[in-house]
C-alpha cells in the first residue's frame, strides 16, 4: 500500500499544482491547523460549526456521513480508541477547492475502537485525504489508506469485515432510542427474518423486508410488553460476513405484570453492508411462562 499511496500522491501533485495565492494558503493553514489539534491534541470540540460546514460529508463505505454530529463521533472513536497518538501531515498541496495531505498515523490501541475491543497493539499507517473547502471551512473528506495492513496491525483476522460490527452495533443503538428509521435502513429490501420457533412472534416467519418485520414484531413488542431491553451485550464477528450478538432479554408484560430475564442470541448477516438475514435464539418457554402468569 506504500506504493500506492506514494503514486497516488504522485499523481495528484500534477493535477493540483498550489496557485500560490492567499486564500488557498490560508485555507492550508486552516486545515493543518485544525487535524493536528483534533487528532494530536484531542480537541475533538474543534469539529464544529467554526472549522466545518453543517453538511460536512465523509465519503465512506457503504454510506457517507453527513452532518457535524455524525463526523465528530466518528473520528471520536480514534481519540478514544488509541493513546500515544502521533499524526503527521508529510506533505499538504491544494488548488481552488480542494486540499490534498499526505498522512501518517501512529498509536497504541488502548481502548474501543468503533466496537473494537482494545488489542494493546500498535500501529503506524500511511494514507491521503482529498478534502474540500467552502468559505474557509472543510465541507467534505475522503480518505484512502490500507484498511488491510490497518487491520493487520490491531491483530485482526483480514477476512473478517469490522464494520459489520459497527453496522449491528448502531442498529440495537438506535432500537434503543427508538429511531425505527435508521434501524430500517440498515436492513437490505429482501432481508429474511426469523423469530426463534415458539416464540409468540413466530407465527410471522419467515417475515420479508422491513416493513413485515416492523408490523409483524416490532409493532406488538411495543402493544404488548411494558418495556423490552435487551442487556450484557456481547458481540462476536465470524466469518462469512455473519455476527452472533448474545445477551439478555429483561422485559415486562402489560397484561399481568409480570418481568423476565432470559438469555438470547441473535444471528445477523451482511452483505455490502446492509442486513440480509436474522435468526433468534431464546429462551422460548420462559417467555412463554412469563405471559401465562
Amino acid at each position: 500500500m506504500k506504493n500506492s499511496v506514494q503514486l497516488l500522491l504522485v499523481i495528484t501533485s500534477f493535477s493540483l499544482i498550489s496557485c500560490g495565492n492567499g486564500k488557498i494558503e490560508k485555507d492550508i493553514k486552516m486545515y493543518t491547523s485544525t487535524w493536528d489539534e483534533i487528532i494530536n491534541n484531542a480537541k475533538i470540540d474543534l469539529i464544529n460549526s467554526d472549522n466545518f460546514t453543517e453538511d460536512i460529508t465523509l465519503v465512506a463505505s457503504p454510506e457517507n456521513i453527513v452532518g457535524i454530529d455524525g463526523f465528530k463521533a466518528y473520528y471520536q472513536n480514534f481519540i478514544t480508541g488509541f493513546s500515544d497518538i502521533n499524526f503527521t501531515v508529510v506533505d499538504v498541496l491544494g488548488q481552488d477547492d480542494k486540499i490534498v495531505k499526505h498522512w501518517t498515523f501512529k498509536g497504541k490501541h488502548t481502548g474501543d475502537f468503533f466496537g473494537i475491543p482494545a488489542t494493546g497493539n500498535s500501529v503506524d499507517v500511511e494514507g491521503v485525504t482529498i478534502a474540500k473547502m467552502k468559505d474557509g471551512k472543510i465541507a467534505q473528506e475522503q480518505d484512502f489508506m490500507d484498511n488491510l495492513t490497518f487491520m493487520s496491525q490491531l491483530g485482526i483476522d483480514p477476512l473478517l469485515n469490522p464494520n459489520n460490527v459497527i453496522i449491528i452495533r448502531k442498529l440495537y443503538n438506535d432500537f434503543a432510542s427508538g429511531d425505527i428509521p435508521a434501524v430500517g435502513a440498515a436492513m437490505d429490501e429482501n432481508m429474511v427474518w426469523n423469530e426463534a420457533e415458539n416464540f409468540p412472534f413466530a407465527d410471522g416467519n419467515p417475515y420479508k423486508g422491513f416493513e413485515a418485520v416492523l408490523e409483524g414484531v416490532f409493532s406488538r413488542i411495543i402493544e404488548d410488553w411494558e418495556y423490552w431491553n435487551l442487556t450484557d451485550m456481547s458481540f462476536n464477528e465470524m466469518t462469512n460476513d455473519k455476527i452472533l450478538v448474545t445477551g439478555r432479554y429483561n422485559a415486562k408484560y402489560k397484561k399481568n405484570g409480570a418481568t423476565m430475564n432470559l438469555q438470547m442470541a441473535h444471528l445477523w448477516t451482511l452483505k455490502d453492508g446492509k442486513i440480509t438475514n436474522f435468526q433468534q435464539f431464546a429462551d422460548t418457554k420462559g417467555i412463554a411462562d412469563t405471559m401465562a402468569k
